[in-house]
């Protein structure tokens, strides 16, 4: 290659420096510094293009190298061109996708539907100081959610350092960090604050602001029932323990405080109460306490029932569940086919026409319940007025095994097909002058151990229960997809470093590939 030949590949590649500085200035890098020095070594290099080719610049207009050099030149300013303006319309649409595995940057359908149903408008206070770990995650979370909502959702940062007054009046301790949520004005204003921020945690805070008064759930006591507070033995199973933990932080967070509550000797359920759970009773129920529950769900009260699956209710509970059309059959569900490599841990994705269940059916969430009990729809015994319907039921292929054993096989004369796992009734006793709601609701999971802490974690039984809280407390808001349990790992990028990838991505490659293929096109052409 001569000397020529090699100017006119540095003049392009000196013409596509010079013409791309105001691109990197405007785009990629934002400085002046990078700008101008691309500017000045592509002014150089066409120079010496120039400098190299001068004799032959008088023959430019009769020679064929005069329309190379023009077609090269609006190749390159049409290949300009076309990276402005993809980065621009890039930049007015600002559309991104989220390729995760699980949707780590992408909010949930819970916060989506949480935001869209605010009524005021939701003030974030951030109280850390720019230089925290944990100031660009925060304002990532943030900003998701003033993209999705802009008129509901607004954030700010202040530096507890800087605004020592506001610290006070939020009586923040020396290097406490805190976020502070706020709704409303004057003296209908309420707030709520938060140490550590996810998007579970902030939903929630959301949540509680717009709650007109705190749920309160009571659970029973009294018949060997899980425990919400302490980790207790596993029946069975020596040295192993059960825990509800998970579950009981989620309520928490979503605004409904937890009680127990023994109804020996015919106690009365609190007026306050938004919902009875009874979860995996191993002792029958008394007389005195099915009626406390009788006159309660009389009244427009609701009822959360978790059969277990070696426990027994007792006549007078399961005459009650009878009453409002439910039937907690004896033996386990097996599953030959749909399981978690168990047949007595069954996996379901079959679900009724039922509030709880459509989004759950939406996003194709399984259900996985270890030692289930069949349900059955029940009408002898039902009382009037009394609807139940199915939520979740096995594949085609459960049956009711009788005889549980470690090889389980369906007899002729067990119970088989899509049997309910969960059903969710409701009776109109609008006519009860002493009622609270018009409609008692009554809620069968044919599991307990779904509340467990080791099968919290699956997004579809997490979901499924909580939706049965929201249903049975009317908060249908809370009928929804809730942010999943993200274990995902990230590297840690400041804005200066996201500069320079920014740079090198859209700017360094995508010019040097250009600068390549002009070069071989150039080579080729003079040979």
């Amino acid at each position: 290659m001569n000397a020529a030949s090699l100017g006119r590949i540095l003049g392009v590649f000196g013409l596509v420096l010079l013409l791309s500085s105001p691109f990197t200035f405007f785009f990629t890098s934002g400085s002046a510094t990078v700008a101008g020095i691309k500017a000045g070594v592509g002014a150089v290099l066409v120079a010496v293009s120039f400098a190299t080719n001068y004799r032959r610049l008088g023959q430019f207009a009769s020679r064929r190298s005069s329309f190379f050099f023009i077609q090269s030149t609006l190749l390159v300013l049409a290949v300009l061109g076309i990276l402005v303006a993809l980065n621009y319309l890039a930049h007015q649409k600002n559309r991104r996708w989220d390729l995760t595995e699980r949707q780590v940057f992408t909010l949930s359908a819970l916060t989506r539907g949480t935001l869209a149903q605010l009524t005021e408008p939701v003030q974030v206070l951030a109280f850390i100081p720019p230089e925290h770990t944990a100031y660009e995650g925060l304002r990532t979370t943030f900003e998701r959610y003033h993209a999705e909502a802009p008129d509901k959702f607004d954030y700010a940062f202040r530096d507890p350092r800087r605004y020592p007054d506001l610290a006070a009046k939020y009586e923040l301790s020396d290097g406490q960090m805190q976020v502070v949520l706020t709704r409303g004005e004057g003296e209908q204003q309420s707030h709520t604050r938060l140490n550590v921020v996810s998007e579970q945690e902030l939903t929630s805070a959301i949540l509680r602001l717009g709650a007109s008064r705190e749920q309160h759930v009571y659970f029973t006591v009294g018949h060997g029932e899980w425990s919400l507070d302490q980790a207790v033995p596993r029946p069975g199973q020596a040295g192993r323990t059960v825990s509800l933990a998970r579950m009981k932080q989620q309520l928490t967070l979503e605004g409904y405080s937890t009680r127990a509550l023994n109804l020996g000797g015919g106690t009365r359920v609190p007026a306050n109460s938004a919902l009875v759970v009874i979860a995996g009773p191993k002792a029958p129920f008394g007389a005195p306490e099915v009626d406390s529950l009788a006159a309660y769900l009389n009244e427009g009260g609701r009822l959360l029932y978790f059969a277990e699956a070696y426990g027994d209710p007792g006549p007078e509970l399961a005459a009650l569940l009878a009453r409002y059309g439910v039937r907690v059959e004896p033996g386990v569900i097996a599953d030959g086919q749909f399981n978690g490599g168990n047949p007595y841990v069954v996996v379901s994705l079959f679900f009724g026409d039922h509030e709880i269940a459509r989004p759950l059916r939406q996003r194709q969430l399984n259900i996985q319940l270890p030692t289930a009990r069949g349900l059955a729809t029940n009408t002898e015994g039902e009382a009037a007025d009394v609807k139940p319907v199915p939520v979740v039921l096995t594949s085609p292929f459960g049956w009711v095994e009788t005889n549980p054993d470690d090889k389980p096989y369906p007899d002729v004369s067990e119970r088989r097909g899509n049997i309910p796992l969960v059903i969710a009734s409701t009776r109109d006793v609008s006519m009860n002058p002493r009622r609270s709601a018009d409609q008692a609701r009554v809620v069968v999971v044919g599991d307990s151990e779904v509340l467990f802490d080791s099968n919290w974690g699956h997004e579809g039984n997490r979901n499924l229960v909580m939706n049965v809280f929201g249903w049975l407390t009317h908060q249908d808001n809370k009928i929804s997809i809730r942010p999943p349990d993200r274990s995902y790992s990230t590297i840690p990028l400041d804005a200066e470093l996201i500069a320079r990838l920014r740079f090198i991505s859209a700017d360094v490659l995508p010019l040097s590939l250009l600068c390549v293929g002009l070069a071989i096109w150039l080579t080729r052409r003079n040979q």
